[in-house]
């Protein structure tokens, strides 16, 4: 016997709570469904489903269909896959935000750190030729001159708080964030303005298996996860010509600023 049509509710195969409550279209289970006007509704949790069978006629379309949340896109790829300059192309084109994760953390703890941290930003600091010290004056001078700016730079550092020094941790050295951390960063944009009505391209977010997890525990359900797959070679070609350049550039401002200093302790010799 051939099996009968199911008539699906308004949200089809989505939670209609989820959907009402965090605009979020989360799928349900089936061991979670529930009949309501000969309809079958499936949610993505029992309490889910207690709360609709309370109040259905809060969850159901009336005059007019059901709104749809707006695109949410999740973009992921190894380092160098060019995510950034796919997704920064799909939001103009849609009309979305594009949040790339891995800058959106350098720009909160910028303020206090005053320069980007992580492996491709830990590079030895370029000698400020403006700051070399000029043939008339005295060694003692140059010596007082160092020990005071290495002074004002201490004294400008500025003590990071407990979410800070995770963040700047997870930047160094890939350390996950806790979730308490995560929930001051990732929730506003599935649940806060302007990002909650209009959509986005999430750039570099979730990288591990725990991130995975914790867009699910939260019920943030992305509508599509593209992952963008390179061969190692193609990353290399890309990214280490212009890293070379500049650490060649680096070289030779080096050992330019080491012949001045050579030349400047020779003058201050006579």
């Amino acid at each position: 016997t051939r099996e009968k049509k199911r008539h699906m509710g308004d949200t089809k195969h989505f939670c209609p709570v989820s959907l009402k409550e965090n605009f979020v279209l989360y799928p349900g289970l089936y061991k979670h469904a529930a009949k309501y006007r000969e309809k079958i509704y499936y949610f993505s949790t029992s309490e889910y489903r207690d709360k609709f069978l309370k109040n259905p006629e809060e969850y159901v379309a009336h005059n007019e269909p059901i709104q749809a949340p707006p695109l949410r896109v999740c973009l992921l790829g190894t380092h160098g896959a060019g995510k950034t300059t796919c997704a920064r192309q799909i939001a103009d084109k849609l009309g979305i935000f594009h949040i790339q994760f891995e800058e959106y953390l350098q720009e909160l703890i910028l303020p206090k750190t005053k320069e980007k941290v992580g492996p491709d930003f830990h590079e030895e600091p370029e000698e400020d030729d403006n700051k070399m010290p000029i043939p008339s004056q005295e060694l003692d001078d140059f010596s007082q001159t160092v020990s005071k700016t290495e002074a004002e730079k201490s004294k400008q550092e500025v003590e990071l708080t407990n979410e800070e020094e995770a963040i700047k941790a997870n930047l160094m050295v890939n350390e996950e964030l806790p979730p308490e951390v995560l929930d001051n960063i990732v929730l506003d944009w599935w649940r806060k303005e302007p990002f909650r009505s209009t959509g986005f391209i999430l750039d570099g977010f979730p990288r591990t298996l725990g991130e995975a997890q914790y867009l699910s525990e939260r019920g943030l359900c992305p509508d599509v996860a593209v992952y963008i797959q390179v061969k190692e070679s193609d990353v290399l070609d890309r990214l280490f010509p212009p890293r070379l350049k500049k650490w060649k550039e680096r070289q030779y401002k080096k050992m330019e600023n080491k012949k001045k200093l050579k030349d400047l302790k020779a003058k201050i010799r006579v």
